[in-house]
């Protein structure tokens, strides 16, 4: 839960944070399409250094970027071997030849039973999983003819690399442009350019003001509950409940723990923050005012510029390529 970096905001003073929130949406949508567009992993990796390159311009921090890929790293590590494991096509670059035997179901119950002991003492946890699938399959390269049950074989095939590597590319983008578009924008200017985007659908009766304002309190809240959720985990550890540890009846009983102070919490933020806007005088449906009005300036049609001619690259590529 500490890895969660979606709607937080981080003040700063760079050329991402002046761009006009409703450019930046836009940019967020095209960028979006780009990376699906994109045919192939070596443009990819073109939009990965521009990408670097964007980032490091505004200043914002690296490593809050990292801890925000920290939640998915599990399905990206897991996606990237299906695909070595199944894609079949390109040359073949190597066969691994796996065994099983009595000697290996031993040593594979004594890593399990060391992870198991040594693993909430290990501040990486991901990594020490990791490194312990790799000594699992590791074990099972070495050849011990006593008592062996069997063997199979692992091709892998450029192909499978390729496939591998394009799809992790591809979810860590769209973890990152979404990222910019939250570090850079505060949650009530993205609720502002959602309504100024939208705002042609309210001719046809569609509630625009407050489908935006729903949105951007619900990115609002995602940091807020999680952060107090980690606040509630660390006072119930303090009382000696543990929620990596038990049989599956006491984690379930542990989880509910969490859940109704979780509950009471976000029924009493939601009701303070609905008496903070009544005294503010907000009604649903009633058109708003705001203190700052959004107007466009020159680095908003350099920046949507150069992003529409990304687009057409990447369409271009897509059909020539």
């Amino acid at each position: 839960m500490n890895g969660i970096t979606i709607g937080q905001y981080i003040p700063g003073n760079s050329w991402l944070h002046k761009l006009d929130p409703r450019i930046k949406i836009i940019l967020t949508i095209i960028l979006m399409v780009v990376i699906f567009v994109i045919p192939n992993i070596y443009i990819m990796i073109g939009l990965v250094v521009l990408y670097l390159i964007l980032y490091l311009t505004t200043k914002l921090p690296f490593m809050r970027f990292i801890k925000g890929l920290k939640p998915i790293l599990f399905l990206l590590t897991f996606t990237f071997i299906l695909q070595i494991i199944y894609t079949r096509s390109g040359n073949l670059l190597y066969t691994f030849n796996f065994y099983f035997g009595l000697y290996h179901l031993l040593i594979l119950i004594g890593i399990v039973i060391i992870y198991l002991f040594t693993a909430k003492l290990i501040p990486f946890k991901f990594l020490y999983f990791l490194l312990m699938i790799i000594l699992i399959f590791g074990i099972q390269l070495i050849k011990i003819d006593h008592m062996l049950f069997g063997s199979y074989k692992l091709d892998v095939f450029s192909g499978g690399l390729i496939q591998g590597g394009f799809i992790f590319i591809r979810m860590v983008l769209m973890i990152g442009i979404t990222s910019l578009l939250t570090f850079s924008t505060m949650s009530i200017d993205i609720n502002n350019g959602l309504e100024s985007l939208l705002s042609p659908l309210a001719k046809i009766k569609i509630p625009v003001g407050t489908l935006a304002m729903i949105f951007s309190l619900t990115l609002r809240f995602i940091p807020l509950l999680f952060d107090e959720t980690n606040k509630i985990m660390r006072a119930q550890a303090s009382r000696g409940v543990d929620f990596s540890e038990g049989s599956l009846k006491n984690k379930v009983t542990q989880i509910i723990s969490l859940l109704i102070p979780m509950f009471i919490l976000a029924f009493n933020k939601a009701e303070d923050l609905a008496n903070a806007m009544e005294t503010r005088g907000y009604i649903v449906g009633e058109k708003r005012t705001r203190y700052d009005e959004l107007k466009l300036h020159i680095p908003d049609f350099i920046a949507l510029s150069v992003t529409i001619i990304l687009f057409v690259g990447a369409i271009i590529s897509n059909v020539y390529l």
